[in-house]
């Protein structure tokens, strides 16, 4: 852009207000900078979450937080696109917040102090068969079965370890099974948060419904 960048969102509301409990009075005022998509334009956040909540997917997503990654909140930007049931974040209760770009307003984040702690929690929640919701680890272990030709339950936990060291040895012991993204190239792993993003789409491919407005295009 010659000039600098385009603004964000919109300005103030113009011509007669619109009338409903979703609008935030100041944001018609002063206008609406958010990172959201149009329908959501002016909504209070309460509205928006309230909103989403009605329309999430059944799928969950969880990680491992020992050493402050800060691809945590990329996975939480992801996880809020995808709309994800909840996500999980085990170990520290602190995260790095950064690259979530403020989306964890608008997502369930749960905190769980051990994966012993996540692994019974998803156990409290039946699925559709009445059964716990199962724990899927993605990561590329020996014996992990091809993320690509699996078929992913409608009703599902992803697990997924550190940029580096991968999901823990207390981790591996809880999973009710493990598996990795195909590659084909000369480096052993890729990005955590792009593997999160990989496997949200997996189940987005299989499960989600294409066919109305709830998948935004813009």
């Amino acid at each position: 852009m010659p000039h600098g960048p385009a603004e964000v969102g919109v300005g103030p509301w113009e011509g007669p207000l619109p009338e409903g409990p979703q609008y935030d009075e100041q944001l018609l005022a002063e206008g609406d900078r958010r990172n959201v998509v149009d329908r959501y334009r002016y909504w209070t956040m309460a509205a928006i979450v309230a909103d989403l909540d009605a329309r999430r997917h059944s799928f969950h997503v969880a990680i491992e937080n020992w050493q402050h990654d800060f691809n945590i909140g990329t996975i939480v930007r992801s996880a809020n696109a995808f709309l994800a049931r909840e996500v999980h974040i085990v170990g520290n209760r602190r995260w790095n917040r950064r690259g979530a770009m403020v989306t964890d307003r608008y997502q369930h984040v749960r905190h769980h102090p051990t994966v012993a702690d996540l692994h019974a929690y998803l156990a409290e929640q039946a699925d559709e068969s009445g059964g716990p919701v199962p724990l899927l680890g993605i990561d590329n272990l020996p014996g992990s079965q091809h993320l690509e030709t699996m078929e992913i339950p409608r009703q599902v936990c992803f697990l997924f370890g550190q940029e580096g060291p991968g999901l823990s040895d207390a981790a591996r012991d809880v999973c009710d099974g493990t598996f990795s993204i195909a590659q084909f190239g000369s480096t052993r792993s890729i990005n955590a948060s792009a593997a999160a993003a990989i496997a949200m789409h997996a189940w987005i491919r299989t499960h989600a419904d294409l066919s109305d407005e709830s998948a935004w295009r813009g």
